[in-house]
């Protein structure tokens, strides 16, 4: 599911800024071993959705495998989308900059059980320590 949308040279030049603004605030605001712990080391992604400047970049999380799309909705709030083959879900349509990580990383990786995970991750460093894991 792909939208495309024609986008003048100032309309581009907009959504480069918004994207790389979107960029910055999610890498100062969220410590990098999370960012790690997602996967996302492919690269970030100045696009348009619905509309929106956004900042795309694709996951390999515990709990999603796709892409995350960070919109600007211009009411001074993002919209965070997650794409794959099963389609695009809204899962918050009214966050802070300096949430972004929280929210991404609650639906991608962590969720909501924090034992859970923290069981999850005793095994992983377990794994690593026996040599399981490269």
């Amino acid at each position: 599911m792909r939208e495309t949308i024609k986008l003048t040279d100032m309309d581009k030049q907009y959504v480069m800024h918004v994207a790389e603004t979107i960029r910055q605030q999610l890498l100062a605001t969220t410590p990098v071993d999370v960012i790690c712990s997602w996967g996302a080391l492919h690269g970030f992604i100045a696009t348009a959705y619905k509309d929106m400047a956004t900042l795309k970049f694709f996951v390999k999380g515990r709990l999603f495998k796709g892409y995350v799309l960070i919109a600007y909705n211009e009411m001074d709030y993002y919209e965070i989308y997650l794409q794959n083959e099963s389609g695009t879900k809204c899962i918050h349509e009214e966050c802070y900059f300096d949430q972004l990580g929280e929210v991404i990383d609650v639906a991608i990786e962590r969720g909501e059980d924090a034992e859970e995970y923290e069981a999850f991750c005793a095994e992983e460093k377990a794994k690593l320590m026996r040599g399981e894991i490269d």
